[in-house]
């Protein structure tokens, strides 16, 4: 969610609903995963971003941690495929939300630390920062499956459904 809307963004609204296709990171350290925050929303979200049209979702994610994180980072494989319908806020109030995210397991380089200095999609700063996977369910933090999941990571791709009501 590196900046606002893009008319290259693959996402479109429609009667009262809106639906992103998007790619997302899952980037590991020391039993932690680097999830982004911003100065207007009052939780912790995945880094990642709307794919673009003509760009594939390992493209994308790539591109994201770039903006977001300062660094290039190679892909080591699928891990999650996460349906997730939700009530707008910000600047989707109102509307019936569908999401389809790629979450791509990160090869993460000796020595690494995010630079932070990106915007999320509303334009607003962000900051990178470490949340410890034995209490990431104390935190609000989304995808919440992150918290059940992240633990038992294994070698295989996960289809998540997410509803919130």
């Amino acid at each position: 969610m590196s900046e606002p809307f893009s008319e290259n963004d693959c996402c479109f609204t429609r009667d009262g609903a809106w639906f992103r296709y998007r790619a997302a990171a899952v980037i590991l350290k020391d039993g932690r995963v680097l999830m982004a925050r911003n100065e207007a929303d009052p939780y912790y979200y995945s880094v990642g971003g709307a794919v673009r049209a003509g760009e594939t979702a390992e493209e994308a994610v790539v591109r994201e941690v770039l903006e977001e994180t300062g660094t290039r980072m190679e892909v080591d494989r699928l891990a999650f495929v996460h349906e997730n319908f939700f009530e707008g806020s910000a600047g989707l109030t109102g509307l019936r939300c569908h999401e389809v995210a790629l979450y791509f397991l990160m090869k993460v380089p000796e020595g690494f630390e995010p630079k932070g200095g990106s915007l999320s999609m509303h334009g607003a700063a962000e900051h990178m920062e470490w949340l410890p996977l034995d209490r990431f369910s104390g935190f609000r933090a989304y995808p919440e499956f992150f918290a059940a999941e992240l633990p038992r990571l294994g070698p295989g791709i996960r289809h998540i459904v997410s509803r919130e009501h």
